[in-house]
Parts: C-alpha cells; structure tokens; sequence
C-alpha cells in the first residue's frame, strides 16, 4: 500500500482490495472513532481496547506502510524518471488483476449492478483526467491536502498521489519524504489521520449498509484509474526518459516488449496473491 500511495494514479486502496484486508482497515478505523472504545481505555481495559481497534493489525500496517514510503519515495521517483514505460505497466497489470478478482468476487449480477459500475467508472474517469492547479505552500493548506489525499488513498481506484498532483503538492510532499523536512511531514500526517478516521467511519457506513453496491462502485473506480495508469500515456515524460539515458532518438521508443512483460509481473503477482489467500480461506 505504501508503495502504491507514492506513485500517482496508483491507488492504495486497490492494494488493500487486492490483499484481502481492505475491510478489516475500514473495520478497525472505524472502531477508532467509537466512543465505547475509548471509554474502555479510560476505564483501564487496556486490551478490549487493544482488541476493539484491531491493535496489532494496524501497527504492522502503519509500520508497513510508513518504512515502504519512506524506503520507497526516492526509487520509485527514480524508476518513474527513467523507466515511466516499465513503472505504469507492472501497475497498470496489477490494476487489471486486481479488478477482474473484484468482478469474480461479486455473485448475482442484475442490471441496475451494472449501472452501479458505469456509475464509479465514470467518477473514476472525471477525477484521473483533472488538471493540476496552482496552490499556496502554507502549513494550513499541507493539512488540507493530508486530509483529501489520505481519503483517497483508502478508496480503491483513485489515487491519492494524484489528488496531490492536481493539489500540485505532490513534489513538495515527495521532496518533503526525501529531505525530512518534519515541519511540513507532522502536518501533513495530522491532516491524514483526522481525514482518515472521518472518511472510515463513512465509509464503514456504507459497506454495513450497501455493501454490494459500495463494492461495484469501487469496482468502476478501479477500472476507470486504468486511464491513468495506461503505459504510454505520458509521451512526454517517455522522451524526457529516453534523453536521461541517454537515448537521442527522435521517435520515442514504445518499448512494447518490456511493457508487456512487466504487465504479465504484475498480474502474476497477483494471482500469487489471491492463491494464497484462498488456502488461507480454505
């Protein structure tokens, strides 16, 4: 999931998806934010509270997700520099995966479900083609944009990365992971832990609710984010990494063979994944 949140148009909720935990993150969010919970840690019940909001689980995620953003920001920034072709495939194959086991995993399928997912492609679509804005570098607007961007980066298909992007923070948050600028980085995760556990508690609302449909509309999301994970969408950025390695060429070289295989990776990666979570099932 941190991997997934650093690279724009990767959602890392489609990697919770994926993984099989995204309900149980939903699940012990929300358990953050009940009462009952805390009234338990004031009574000194310790572990029903520890129990109540899934303790262990989110430690290792936030360790999890934290060590790979922080190990992973520079490289990934790297690899998008000189790679983009490689970068957009391997993702754009887990995507795909990922959004076929969705479609498998829904049973019962009526007509207004199809609706339902034209619905989320639609909105998934409108979002990854938004144009980035000129924004201010003020303390208060970091926390806004940690707010908006957490959200989304737990809601499959739409990446927070790129709501930084059209935010136009995401290279001052990426430089910000890179040079440790803490100032920028404590507001930037105040603003993501209070937009975080507020949208859970919505979002756990809708799953106790409407689950089916939450699911087929994040299904629509999941396949309109392929819009901006599409190899070659960024010629430019494709010629900007051919003159980085020292390509000179004056047509850009769609390295269709490389692509193809990295998609392939990433789609195996991901039956691997949801083999194993089957035996797990089973």
């Amino acid at each position: 999931m941190g991997a997934a949140n650093v690279v724009p148009g990767v959602s890392g909720g489609t990697m919770a998806l994926i993984t099989g935990i995204y309900e149980e993150i939903i699940g012990a969010l929300n358990s953050v934010m009940e009462p009952a919970t805390w009234k338990a840690l004031l009574h000194g019940k310790f572990k029903e509270f520890w129990k109540a909001i899934h303790g262990r689980f989110l430690i290792a995620l936030v360790i999890g997700v934290a060590a790979s953003i922080f190990s992973l920001a520079k490289l990934i920034e790297t690899q998008l520099a000189y790679h983009p072709i490689q970068v957009w495939a391997f993702f754009f194959g887990l995507i795909v995966a990922s959004a076929v086991v969705m479609f498998i995993g829904i049973k019962d399928w009526k007509l207004r479900d199809i609706l339902m997912v034209i619905i989320g492609l639609a909105l998934g679509v409108a979002v990854c083609t938004l144009s980035p804005t000129e924004t201010p570098d003020d303390l208060w607007f970091i926390f806004i944009c940690g707010a908006i961007s957490i959200c989304t980066m737990i809601l499959p298909g739409i990446s927070g990365s790129f709501i930084l992007v059209i935010m136009s923070k995401y290279d001052y948050i990426m430089s910000a992971i890179s040079e440790l600028n803490i100032p920028v980085l404590v507001v930037f995760a105040l603003g993501c832990a209070v937009g975080i556990l507020s949208f859970a508690k919505f979002l756990h609302w809708l799953l106790a609710r409407w689950q089916k449909q939450t699911m087929l509309v994040l299904l629509g999301f999941v396949l309109g984010s392929l819009v901006k994970v599409w190899p070659w969408a960024n010629t430019e950025a494709i010629f900007q990494a051919q003159l980085l390695r020292g390509d000179h060429a004056d047509l850009i070289d769609m390295q269709i063979p490389s692509a193809i295989i990295w998609c392939l990776l990433g789609i195996g990666i991901i039956a691997v994944i949801e083999r194993i979570s089957k035996k797990k099932h089973a």
